[in-house]
């Protein structure tokens, strides 16, 4: 049976209907699709996030390109993130999948107001257990600025751990910035003590 969720407020098409992919205990996980570009430029433009994830706004016909063409992409799963409210949150993705090695990177973007609810914890424990419970891997990354406080508390909150650091590796605003690299190995997975999405 298909379960899905009901969209509310002003971001997105009020009344909408969207199948979940994936639930968890207090989010739900909805398959990006090309209509949500203009909410994902928004999300995107933001000076804030622009900065904490290296970024710079592009047109929305670009956001639409790049949608569709990550669509089509076995490599990588990108989902809306819904909490119960029904209102599209922020956006997690899990790219760079290689099966024959087992490893995935993890990406996370969540909008300005809805930052500090606990909604990334949730949609990153979310799509960890998608790839480790449903999917074989065995290892994921994931990169931040070292200046980036809330995702690098989000990251150890998950049981990423620290691996080191990519000294300059990302230009930004004409400045270079130190990236944090993290990982979480499938054993480790298993060891962290809290409820797995199926358990929701």
């Amino acid at each position: 049976m298909t379960e899905s969720i009901r969209i509310a407020g002003d971001e997105h098409d009020s009344g909408a209907e969207r199948e979940l992919s994936w639930r968890a205990k207090s989010v739900g996980l909805v398959a990006l699709d090309i209509d949500d570009a203009e909410l994902i430029h928004t999300w995107r433009s933001d000076p804030v996030a622009a900065h904490q994830i290296g970024i710079w706004p592009r047109s929305l016909t670009a956001m639409r390109e790049r949608i569709e063409r990550d669509i089509e992409d076995d490599d990588r799963d990108d989902f809306l993130i819904y909490p119960s409210s029904g209102t599209p949150v922020g956006y997690v993705a899990l790219t760079s999948q290689n099966i024959v090695n087992g490893t995935a990177q993890v990406e996370l973007l969540l909008a300005a107001q809805h930052r500090g609810h606990g909604h990334g914890t949730a949609a990153l424990d979310a799509v960890v257990d998608l790839a480790f419970g449903e999917l074989p891997m065995y290892r994921l990354t994931a990169e931040t600025h070292t200046d980036n406080t809330p995702a690098l508390a989000v990251l150890a909150k998950s049981g990423f751990t620290q691996e080191g650091i990519s000294r300059a590796a990302c230009l930004h605003r004409g400045r270079r910035h130190d990236l944090a690299v993290f990982s979480l190995l499938r054993p480790e997975w298993e060891e962290l003590n809290r409820p797995r999405a199926w358990d929701a």
